[in-house]
């Protein structure tokens, strides 16, 4: 199944699978700006919402667009680190990683502080300050528990966490490669906790990334009947949208089994959109999407800073969720998001090309050499 309008294809398999990963990041990222979306609500005014037209809408745009996200971006992830690692030394290859996800962690984190506790401390928004010590030290490194403000960063945090177990675990053989990954998912579905990771599902899809490089995974799933991929999709999702709206009032509530569900659902998730990326690196679409790249992290570290500050003064244009022009506001945040990351990529690029740098992780610097 190509419906899609093909273009002249990159050269070979290898330059498709290229731009493949390069146009997933940029639906990744779009997708979780949907997760994290403005809703003008706390959390309780939101889950007496969950049962409406615009509550489901909201649910089904974070179940079918932006769960997939962060385990797609851990099997990519995983899958270039195979052969990252074969390129270069441990001590290069900690202070490559310490520079391109931690540096950008650590600022964002304190720009989100001063800005959006800033802002709330004016009176301007409602929004986190700091209450200790801890709460600012956790904050800014995401040490033990995952951010207040800047809710994505701990994605950065444990995927750092990844990268160094990366240095032993491309070393084993396969059968015990699978064994961490099966006691991971272990983890994952259990209730507990430890501070070497705070998602420890994101071992786990890194690990299935390393694998997927092993063994030639990569191109046979994303050239999977783009028709099979999408029934499992949509199956598992519309389960996980009725588990989360009206399971657990039917009593569906074992923790286990929702985690279950939860995992299944985001490893489908990201399956598809890894199939739809792949039609779409041959398409009329991929040059533009391919061109947005660059921006990709920057607009993950920044989108929610710029939704603490913005969404408000939008919403009292459209209402929060619930008002009659709320979806509109709900179906463009990405884009209005992917707007504002161009022109702030931009600005920094041309007044502050160190501070782009380092804020992109060097991917901006990158873009600008190519």
């Amino acid at each position: 199944m190509e419906p899609l309008i093909s273009r002249t294809p990159p050269e070979g398999q290898d330059g498709r699978l290229s731009a493949a990963i390069g146009v997933a990041r940029v639906l990744c990222v779009l997708g979780i700006v949907y997760v994290h979306a403005w809703t003008g609500l706390d959390g309780a005014a939101l889950a007496r919402l969950n049962d409406t037209s615009q509550g489901l809408m909201r649910w089904a745009l974070i179940e079918l667009l932006g769960r997939g996200a962060v385990p797609l971006l851990s099997i990519i992830a995983g899958w270039l680190v195979a052969a990252s690692l074969a390129r270069r030394g441990w001590e290069t290859f900690l202070a490559d990683k310490a520079r391109s996800i931690v540096a950008p962690m650590v600022l964002w984190n304190a720009l989100a502080m001063i800005l959006v506790s800033g802002a709330a401390f004016a009176g301007w928004i409602h929004a986190p300050t700091p209450s200790s010590w801890w709460w600012t030290i956790d904050e800014l490194f995401c040490l033990a528990t995952p951010n207040d403000i800047n809710v994505q960063t701990p994605f950065l945090r444990d995927l750092f966490v990844c990268m160094m177990l990366a240095l032993g675990l491309v070393r084993l053989p396969s059968p015990a490669l699978l064994a961490v990954a099966g006691i991971t998912l272990a983890w994952s579905l259990s209730s507990i906790s430890f501070l070497l990771l705070l998602r420890p599902s994101i071992l786990l899809f890194f690990i299935l990334g390393i694998l997927a490089r092993r063994h030639g995974f990569a191109i046979p799933l994303a050239t999977t009947p783009l028709r099979r991929v999408t029934i499992a999709y949509v199956v598992l999702a519309g389960l996980q949208v009725w588990l989360k709206t009206s399971g657990i009032d039917a009593g569906v509530d074992h923790p286990a089994l929702l985690a279950a569900v939860d995992l299944a659902t985001r490893f489908t998730t990201a399956l598809f959109f890894w199939s739809l990326a792949w039609r779409l690196a041959t398409s009329r679409a991929a040059d533009t999407l391919l061109r947005l790249e660059p921006y990709a992290f920057l607009m993950f570290c920044s989108h929610l800073i710029l939704m603490w500050l913005t969404g408000p003064a939008i919403g009292a244009l459209t209402g929060p969720l619930g008002s009659p022009l709320y979806p509109a506001f709900l179906l463009l945040q990405p884009l209005l998001v992917l707007a504002a990351t161009r022109l702030l990529g931009a600005g920094l690029q041309a007044a502050a090309p160190r501070a782009a740098k380092l804020l992109s992780g060097g991917r901006l610097a990158s873009a600008a050499r190519t």
